[in-house]
């Protein structure tokens, strides 16, 4: 399986000055340990891999003295590998489980940078956030990673013509012809069926007997409930529970702003607020926060008013029960509003954007505006063919910008100043 994080990591390996340690963030099971491992066979001599969940005997080493020197002796004795400079990738997994472990990564980058050193954990950013850390900042290089794209899914597919072809005419703003733009959408619908999580795309790939991919996906449901449940108390579990469960609710309105009454009646920010930030932090959702739209967008933007999303599609649609044939048959009806916008909120922030959406006071909403080289960038997004909408031309009018996106399933064209852009196509933003 392709991953293109993989690039992210051998520009890290190539830095010559400021190469600090790396950590990644990420949800669990989004392939963050697979990646990393396949890194330091591919692009080292040797590896020394630790996991703090499992190996909880290395974790006295980090106690008292966390000099690199130290720790990189200790290593290689526990591990028998000899570590050397520039040569060894040195992997600290589930690291939020060890604070000392983290702590040391500032003195790896200010006294032997020589070293090569990853540190990734699934609730990192919860552990972090909650606990009494010293977080070596401004010590530590910081990624993201996220499930595969719709990119890596075609990849994965072998479908890398038909991505070809998305991509040369999404330069050229040009129709695919039909019988590739309908094959591209019917990726696109399995994709919101199967989702990015590698091992439900490998299962699907693989076809393996016996198993299904609803079934992959409910376990991992299951393991980020676990994880509510195991990382918090049992009332803040309660309600991070009942806030994840919650998503679909919310995504089935015409208006997708987060309303607490949704989780429970007289719901509020004072009740649940803690637990919606560790649903964000361990990165099963996605936070879509109000703006006005002006530059700086993160300098004008309005806490209270908020979206979420599931940070992938495929959990989305098993939590819903939703398969291909409702879909195919366009039974869904008004979530598929919804799903189709939670979808590109994933394409979106996979491809580094920060998410933001815009409203007017007489009820007008932008479903997400960008902020890129050619300015604030209004994107709409239609299930299926698109209708008018006088969202994006008040926007436009307000606001003068030099263009406007409108992600549906029409194919690709521009006109009246707004790019056209399939469902399929939209990693390509």
């Amino acid at each position: 399986m392709q991953r293109k994080f993989i690039n992210e990591l051998i520009k890290w390996k190539a830095l010559k000055e400021n190469r600090m340690p790396l950590l990644i963030y990420g949800a669990r099971q989004v392939g963050k340990t697979w990646i990393i491992k396949e890194f330091g066979k591919q692009y080292y001599k040797n590896v020394v891999y630790v996991n703090f969940e499992k190996d909880v005997d290395v974790i006295p080493f980090f106690e008292g003295n966390i000099s690199p020197n130290k720790i990189i002796k200790i290593l290689e004795s526990y591990y028998k590998i000899d570590i050397l400079e520039q040569e060894t990738l040195i992997i600290f997994d589930e690291i939020q489980v060890c604070n000392r472990a983290l702590t040391s990564l500032k003195y790896f980058a200010e006294e032997t940078p020589q070293y090569n050193i990853i540190g990734a954990g699934s609730l990192l950013g919860v552990a972090v956030n909650t606990k009494d850390y010293s977080f070596p900042v401004g010590k530590v290089i910081i990624k993201y990673m996220y499930p595969l794209d719709f990119e890596e899914f075609l990849m994965a597919n072998k479908e890398d013509v038909l991505l070809q072809q998305i991509k040369e005419h999404f330069m050229e703003l040009k129709p695919l012809p039909e019988i590739l733009h309908n094959k591209a959408m019917q990726y696109y619908k399995l994709y919101n069926i199967i989702g990015g999580m590698p091992a439900v795309v490998v299962q699907y790939i693989s076809n393996i007997q016996g198993l299904e991919e609803k079934a992959l996906q409910t376990f991992i449901i299951n393991s980020y409930i676990n994880d509510m449940t195991k990382y918090a108390t049992a009332s803040e579990s309660i309600k991070i529970i009942a806030s994840y469960n919650s998503i679909p609710v919310q995504l089935a309105k015409d208006n997708k702003k987060f309303q607490y009454k949704l989780i429970q009646k007289g719901g509020n920010a004072s009740i649940f607020g803690n637990a919606l930030e560790w649903l964000i932090d361990s990165g099963v959702v996605l936070k879509c926060i109000k703006t006005e739209a002006l530059k700086p967008l993160n300098a004008y933007i309005d806490f209270s008013s908020f979206k979420l999303y599931m940070s992938d599609i495929g959990l989305l649609t098993c939590l819903t029960n939703i398969d291909l044939k409702d879909l195919n048959l366009d039974t869904i009806n008004i979530f598929k509003g919804g799903l189709a916008e939670n979808y590109v909120a994933c394409m979106l922030k996979s491809s580094g954007h920060k998410l933001y959406y815009w409203t007017s006071s007489n009820t007008a909403e932008v479903d997400f505006v960008l902020d890129t080289e050619d300015g604030i960038i209004p994107v709409e997004v239609k299930a299926n063919l698109h209708s008018k909408s006088k969202s994006l031309e008040v926007f436009k009018k307000r606001y003068n910008c030099k263009y406007a996106i409108r992600i549906s399933g029409k194919n690709f064209g521009f006109e009246n100043n707004i790019k056209s852009i399939p469902l399929y196509a939209t990693f390509l933003i």
